[in-house]
């Protein structure tokens, strides 16, 4: 089935997601390993994803592991810095199958006010023909619930939908129900699946 329209991930297609990255260079990368082993940063941020207030939800984390309080806080305060930078490729893609008329989607885990913070700084994650954000929604990839509202909703098939992600276990859900699909791992080949499909010019690609 021809492709209709094209669904992007955010976290690691179109913005780079790191913060691994960022406590290691904060506080080197033994003390990071420690601080994500003793501390539930990243089950905290699943529940900011799925719609948890964001400053409440790093606050209280905090609370529970005074002596990581510091560093804790970061996930608040210095969010942006584990959210940077952008793919300019993938953005240049994005703009390009617009151009083309090509629908454009977003399907992406994220909490409400972090994806405020990301649209303030990365205005292109406006520019999507619909998008479909875990924190509005209450649920988050790879679970069903997400996937089915933006297929009763955007007005394509299942079968029409390209989408790609970085994730294996979300391309596996949506591949599951029918969608095609691409698993990101580099704007390069991302541009040569656009391209195949007969969605962008090699030169549109570049």
């Amino acid at each position: 089935m021809p492709v209709e329209a094209v669904v992007f991930d955010i976290g690691n297609v179109l913005i780079e997601w790191n913060p691994e990255r960022f406590y290691d260079a904060r506080i080197g990368q033994q003390r990071r390993s420690r601080l994500f082993s003793e501390v539930p940063l990243l089950t905290m941020n699943d529940g900011v994803d799925r719609g948890d207030d964001f400053a409440t939800s790093v606050s209280a984390l905090a609370a529970a592991h005074p002596d990581w309080a510091e560093d804790i806080a970061c996930w608040h305060d210095n969010w942006i810095e584990m959210a940077s930078p952008a793919i300019d490729r993938s953005v240049r893609l994005l703009r390009a199958l617009r151009a083309r008329g090509v629908p454009v989607f977003a399907l992406s885990n994220f909490g409400r006010a972090t994806f405020d913070i990301a649209c303030a700084h990365y205005p292109f994650l406006t520019e999507f023909d619909q998008r479909y954000i875990s924190g509005h929604i209450g649920a988050i990839k790879p679970e069903p619930r997400i996937y089915e509202l933006l297929e009763s909703t955007c007005g394509v098939a299942p079968g029409g939908l390209l989408f790609a992600d970085d994730r294996a276990d979300n391309i596996a859900m949506a591949e599951a129900r029918g969608w095609q699909v691409h698993l990101f791992d580099g704007p390069d080949g991302w541009a040569e699946r656009l391209v195949a499909e007969g969605l962008l010019e090699q030169e549109e690609a570049a």
